[in-house]
């Protein structure tokens, strides 16, 4: 079993470059953080949740943030491509359990 602290610096690393990454726009930087984020909570695993409540509080709370930022990037790109005429994400399903397939164009030019 691996040492609890080096767990916790691993995840606590991985949030801060998750964090450079999604305010970088670094798409490659998200994945490899993404990668060693869930790495090292597989290790978390392993330990007693009760001696690690405290500085998993404070990690929980910088992922939190990751994922506010992550939502308003998802919006800044939904917005954009709203504005090129494509529809946003739509759940892939609907109420039915069918595959929603209806698409809306949108008239770029007048003649």
């Amino acid at each position: 079993m691996s040492d609890p602290q080096a767990s916790l610096e691993r995840l606590a690393s991985a949030l801060t470059e998750e964090r450079e990454a999604l305010i970088g726009h670094d798409v490659e930087a998200l994945m490899r953080s993404t990668r060693a984020k869930i790495v090292a909570l597989r290790e978390l695993e392993a330990f007693p949740s009760g001696e690690l409540s405290g500085p998993l509080a404070e990690l929980a709370e910088l992922n939190r943030a990751n994922g506010a930022l992550l939502a308003r990037r998802r919006r800044e790109v939904n917005w954009a491509l709203r504005h090129l005429g494509r529809v946003e994400s739509a759940p892939a399903y609907d109420s039915s359990g069918r595959s929603e397939s209806t698409r809306r164009p949108r008239e770029l030019a007048v003649a």
